[in-house]
């Protein structure tokens, strides 16, 4: 992809500290270990944090596991030195080298391994991307140091820069899983931990619970007549019309809070899980309706919640284990198991997402081509800005709503996504469009309160672009007052004078569902717009013109700061 000139001169210039916000705002882990680890715990940490290097500190009176780099601790810490996965992997190869046993080598502590302070180059977040990219290149180095003082800020790598470079839509979605990760399987995500302290300020209602209030809408084919699809609008208009039935949809969804244990496995916590998923409609071919296996496994979602949250209520619980709180991937397991039980033939696809009130996160496993989108107000100087335009600097931008996240999803092909399904009998087969819970997209989203949410199946994404889709969730907030001409210094203003808003969001979150849903049927019958389907289908060489028709369910959240208040009764 290619850019003008003075954006890539802009973007050389862009702070360092900015790059930071970026990254941090979307997955934070603090990048240290403590001086008094081994390195058998530098490679959990490495591993289990996704860091590819580390500063080594020291806190001095440790208030926790030496291990852990996860969150900010309040000791004063002291920055010893460096420690890079590359580092891991050449200590190891040398001790093997030497004879030394396993348990020599990982026993070895890391101030003997490390990097010296004072041999460290470093950089600081007031310094350019174009300084740091020059001094990684001229040193061959893929990880660069930011410090402040003593303060660890971050570590750069090479993909940071890469991914400050380019936006959402550049990273998520259909189109770039075809060009860029098309035939890979089992996509991993990180789940996020706490905040840096630069970030404190912008983050400010980290500690206190957000809510989701949601709406959904549910839309079937536009030509679904009694015994099927029509193929065409002839077709469809010589049958009875079940085009505004919701449940002739080979669509389903469910919504569902619970209590379960959290992390810890002592306090109940309450959780949001919700999920989409989409019947393969190629199964009427043999005989078999889309729509069971699609809706048996969100049946079986709720069952499986049901069950672990009707444990969690008893006074003796026998396992703790049975009742916890369970990942969008282990729900989606447990769920299809008992959907594969009940011998429930066909597949779909399917994104199951849970969203944690206390720790503003959003997790999510997907398998094809439905997903979620995240909007967010951001100006140009606040962590997570993403580029509104193709033309337009980031430091030039203006406030607005921004395309924050994009869920990546899984194809095997153009138009052939992969899915969750049974026939009857197991498939020994790696090339199968059949994938396990174990091998979705999984990842989580650092949600900020004003957030709005789009979860839907492709019959939205085929046919609406995702700007369009931003497009009408700021007509949606201006609409309601959620967001005015004073931007979001007016809202913030707003929060701090305790008007929420919230039982209007609640009440209005559903018509932004519909008008979506409507959004997508309108194009999907446009046989004259190059919809996000036609586009993609001329990028694999096929001739496609208009919208793609399509089920369509959109569900629809806003993210706020107080639960909705019942109306006192008159």
């Amino acid at each position: 992809m290619k850019f003008p000139a003075h954006h890539s001169n802009s973007h050389t210039q862009v702070m360092i500290s900015e790059v930071l916000k970026a990254k941090h705002s979307v997955r934070w882990v603090e990048p240290v270990i403590n001086k008094d680890s081994t390195l058998s715990q530098a490679i959990m940490v490495c591993i289990e944090a996704k860091l590819s290097g580390m500063m080594v500190v020291d806190r001095g009176e440790s208030n926790g596991d030496s291990s852990n780099a996860g969150s900010i601790h309040k000791t004063s810490q002291k920055c010893v030195g460096l420690l890079t996965s590359r580092d891991l992997l050449r200590i190891i190869a040398a001790g093997m080298k030497d004879g030394k046993s396993p348990e020599e080598i990982l026993s070895m502590p890391v101030t003997e391994q490390m990097t010296p302070i004072n041999q460290v180059i470093y950089a600081r977040p007031n310094e350019t991307i174009g300084m740091c990219r020059a001094i990684m290149g001229k040193l061959g180095i893929k990880c660069l140091p930011i410090l402040s003082g003593s303060r660890v800020e971050g570590i750069l790598t090479t993909r940071d820069l890469s991914d400050f470079y380019f936006d959402a839509q550049d990273k998520g979605g259909k189109k770039h899983y075809l060009a860029n990760v098309s035939g890979r399987i089992g996509l991993t995500g990180a789940s996020m931990a706490d905040a840096p302290m630069f970030l404190t300020g912008h983050l400010a209602l980290q500690h206190d619970p957000l809510y989701l209030n949601v709406g959904v809408a549910e839309y079937p084919h536009p030509y679904k007549f009694e015994n099927g699809v029509g193929g065409n609008r002839r077709d469809y208009g010589f049958s009875k019309d079940l085009s505004s039935d919701p449940a002739m949809s080979e669509d389903a969804y469910f919504i569902k809070e619970v209590e379960l244990l959290d992390e810890s496995g002592e306090n109940l916590q309450k959780l949001l899980y919700m999920a989409v998923a989409d019947g393969v409609g190629s199964w009427r071919e043999y005989g078999v309706d889309p729509r069971d296996f699609s809706h048996r496994l969100m049946e079986e979602c709720e069952n499986v919640l049901d069950e672990a949250s009707a444990k969690c209520h008893l006074s003796k619980a026998d396992n703790k284990d049975s009742c916890r709180m369970l990942s969008p991937a282990e729900l989606l397991a447990k769920s299809y198991e008992k959907t594969k039980a009940a011998n429930i033939i066909g597949s779909s696809t399917v994104c199951v997402c849970l969203f944690d009130s206390v720790h503003h996160q959003l997790h999510f496993s997907n398998i094809g081509d439905s997903g979620i989108i995240v909007l967010r107000h951001i100006d140009s100087d606040v962590a997570g800005a993403l580029r509104r335009d193709k033309t337009t600097p980031r430091v030039d931008r203006k406030s607005d709503l921004r395309v924050a996240f994009v869920s990546q999803q899984q194809l095997k092909s153009f138009n052939h996504p992969f899915q969750m399904g049974w026939t009857g009998e197991e498939i020994d087969d790696p090339n199968t469009s059949f994938k396990r819970a174990s091998e979705s997209c999984t990842s989580s989203v650092h949600i900020l309160r004003g957030d709005i949410i789009i979860m839907a199946t492709d019959g939205l994404f085929d046919n609406v672009d995702v700007e369009d889709i931003a497009a009408i969730a700021l007509d949606w907030e201006q609409k309601h007052k959620f967001i005015d001409e004073k931007g979001r210094s007016g809202r913030n203003k707003r929060w701090a004078s305790e008007n929420s808003l919230t039982n209007l969001s609640a009440e209005a979150i559903p018509s932004l569902a519909d008008t979506l849903c409507q959004k997508a049927r309108e194009n999907s019958l446009d046989s004259s717009l190059d919809s996000p389907f036609a586009l993609l289908a001329k990028d694999n060489d096929i001739m496609w013109s208009g919208g793609m028709p399509d089920d369509c369910t959109v569900i629809a959240m806003h993210v706020v700061g107080r639960p909705p208040v019942a109306e006192p009764l008159s």
